[in-house]
């Protein structure tokens, strides 16, 4: 079974000290299934690695396989160490559960439903139904009955890796704003911007045209078109993907075929997981920076950053050539 992660790459299996690990946070409500531990305790064969948070040593996923450790009286086991935060590492523990072993029941799916929708609010209905193994329309349900799963997002990251805004409305206004200020931008390029598809984009491009509003007569007084003009930065600001939603998608890309199985794709690929680190990790980097060569490599970050730029647009050239 392939178990997707948030972030981080797990590490090789090592062999770990059983009395180092920790089996608290389980998402299991219920706790441990003496039975299973028994039956896992009483086979004869080497049982499967563990998956461990480094951080905190605590068992992402293998509770049962630890406990049948200590019951076996063995000093040692196999494991996988996952490097994510704490809200990715729950994740994992609870995408690897209904995957394999004895399966989380539906309380404790929804359960875990209702911890991820508040740790990670920028995640679609199905996204989190992708990881909890439940239905999409129970998310929303848990979402609206969560009072900090229904806070506000403008955004949210789809199982597809794209970032659409949950109101249409607002994602049209957008859209709007874009062509009146640079009426050449191709539908890709202006349903990127926006979050909205290009069919959207083409719509709203046609009501322009027209003299029409952009907004259907349906999403009247959704939002309102004068009510906020946004600047070119604080659009900028408002569709910037945060670390751990950009690690996501990395990791959505690196499951396509097109990038996975050719050179040049694989580089890329390695290029943009450089990126995906959080602000923790950044800030530690920044701050053992050799004063003697601050200068140097401020001046070099400069310069690779006019690279992405350039390479962002050349890209953005290609897709408007397409359209």
């Amino acid at each position: 079974m392939e178990f997707r992660q948030e972030q981080g790459d797990l590490s090789p299996v090592v062999d770990v000290e059983v009395s180092a690990l920790s089996i608290t946070d389980s998402p299991r409500i219920s706790g441990e299934n003496p039975e299973h531990v028994e039956a896992l305790a009483a086979a004869q064969a080497e049982l499967p690695p563990i998956l461990v948070h480094r951080p905190t040593m605590r068992v992402i996923d293998g509770l049962h396989r630890v406990l049948a450790a200590r019951l076996r009286g063995d000093e040692k086991i196999r494991v996988r160490f996952f490097d994510g935060d704490d809200a990715d590492a729950f994740v994992m523990a609870v995408r690897s559960n209904i995957a394999h072993g004895l399966p989380l029941s539906l309380a404790d799916r929804k359960r875990a439903a209702e911890r991820i929708v508040v740790s990670h609010p920028r995640w679609s209905d199905r996204m989190v139904a992708s990881a909890t193994g439940i239905a999409a329309g129970t998310v929303a349900e848990i979402r609206r009955r969560v009072p900090a799963g229904a806070a506000a997002e403008p955004l949210r990251i789809g199982q597809d890796g794209r970032v659409r805004p949950i109101n249409g409305a607002e994602g049209r206004r957008v859209a709007a704003e874009l062509i009146n200020e640079n009426p050449s931008l191709s539908l890709r390029q202006i349903a990127q911007a926006a979050g909205i598809s290009p069919e959207t984009a083409r719509d709203v491009r046609n009501r322009l045209r027209r003299g029409e509003d952009p907004l259907p007569k349906r999403m009247a007084g959704t939002v309102s078109l004068a009510s906020r003009r946004n600047t070119h930065a604080e659009r900028k600001a408002a569709v910037q993907t945060p670390a751990r939603d950009r690690a996501a998608i990395v990791e959505r890309l690196k499951a396509d075929p097109a990038l996975r199985f050719n050179e040049t794709g694989r580089n890329l690929l390695m290029l943009l997981n450089l990126h995906t680190m959080k602000t923790a990790d950044w800030d530690t980097m920044i701050n053992n920076v050799p004063p003697h060569c601050a200068g140097i490599v401020a001046q070099l970050a400069r310069d690779c950053a006019d690279v992405w730029a350039d390479f962002a647009i050349r890209v953005e050239r290609q897709i408007a050539s397409i359209v």
